[in-house]
């Protein structure tokens, strides 16, 4: 999976506390002309419809009653854009209702 399919919700699971987890891929360098950003932006309208509309219920048993909680793994570290990018995209899952969280996934591990 990758960002660059926006349509698609890359996984999902549940975390040890219970938590419905999606999980976005994001696999694309941080560029200046900010594509990554909007790539990322309509992944992200994708995951908040998928919630919204209850098709995850569908998708995933027993998530009814569940928290939720998106996550995007990088494989880049943001530039200075894409921090304020995630910075605001946290506030604005978080007034949504859901957790949200991201990270730098080194290749290392």
């Amino acid at each position: 999976m990758t960002v660059e399919q926006t349509d698609i919700v890359d996984f999902i699971g549940e975390d040890a506390a219970g938590n419905i987890v999606l999980i976005i891929s994001d696999d694309l360098e941080w560029d200046a002309e900010n594509q990554h950003l909007n790539l990322l932006q309509e992944k992200l309208k994708s995951y908040l419809r998928f919630l919204g509309t209850g098709e995850v219920y569908q998708a995933y048993e027993n998530s009814e009653g569940k928290n939720f909680l998106i996550v995007i793994t990088c494989k880049h570290p943001p530039n200075e854009n894409g921090e304020d990018f995630l910075s605001k995209v946290s506030e604005i899952i978080n007034e949504a209702g859901y957790g949200f969280s991201w990270g730098v996934v080194s290749e290392e591990q």
